[in-house]
């Protein structure tokens, strides 16, 4: 007769001694930038997007001035 495999715990421990938060892990590079490097690595998570936004906007508004030029043509 084969021996019966326990099942593995899958629910969380709630106890008094459990740990209340997860490890906090602090990601540290080094590396020598420049400035300007150091101020876009800085920025970038923000800059990004809006760099994104305001180049798409920007694009619509060139295409609507063109399709306006073209009509009134």
């Amino acid at each position: 007769m084969a021996n019966k495999v326990k099942k593995k715990r899958t629910k969380q421990y709630r106890g008094a001694d459990a740990a209340l938060t997860k490890p906090v892990v602090t990601r540290i590079s080094a590396a020598n930038r420049s400035k300007l490097g150091q101020w876009w690595f800085e920025r970038k998570r923000v800059l990004k997007p809006v760099l994104i936004t305001s180049g798409i906007v920007v694009l619509v508004a060139w295409l609507v001035y063109e399709l306006i030029r073209i009509t009134t043509q």
